[in-house]
């Protein structure tokens, strides 16, 4: 199983940083995502609840559907489907709290690799991954 918790305070409004945080076509802003894409809109707004979205990384793409939106507090998405590899996720949570004139960004992504012998050292190569991808990102809305 892959599990991580990024917890990082960015000196700009909340508005702001869930503004970026929340619209895919930002993330190409980042290191390491090479494609993002909407595939399907949210119900009340474009980026928001049940919005269908396309991450691509490297050699990995991840479908993810967003599954909670309340803004400028909270996202949450559940990877649907994966390639190359399946992934089952467990837990997709993004959440932002005001601190004074900052906003401390706390995300929490866990699941795991459904592939039979491989599975659990794909889950660890990821997890290495992960901080240093989530990292990157909240580096980048930081700078912007």
């Amino acid at each position: 199983m892959f599990a991580a918790k990024i917890e990082r305070v960015i000196d700009k409004p909340i508005q702001d940083v869930f503004r970026l945080l929340s619209d895919h076509a930002n993330y190409t802003d980042y290191p390491g995502v090479e494609r993002a894409e909407l595939l399907e809109e949210g119900t009340n707004e474009r980026n928001g609840k049940g919005a269908l979205r396309v991450i691509g990384a490297g050699p990995l793409e991840f479908v993810e559907r967003i599954t909670a939106f309340e803004r400028p507090f909270r996202m949450d998405y559940h990877i649907e489907s994966a390639k190359p590899f399946h992934i089952e996720h467990t837990k997709g949570e993004i959440k932002l709290i005001q601190q004074g004139s900052g906003t401390k960004v706390v995300w929490e992504t866990a699941g795991y690799f459904t592939l039979p012998i491989l599975g659990p050292l794909f889950d660890r190569l990821l997890q290495a991954k992960i901080g240093s991808a989530f990292g990157g990102i909240l580096k980048g809305i930081a700078n912007k």
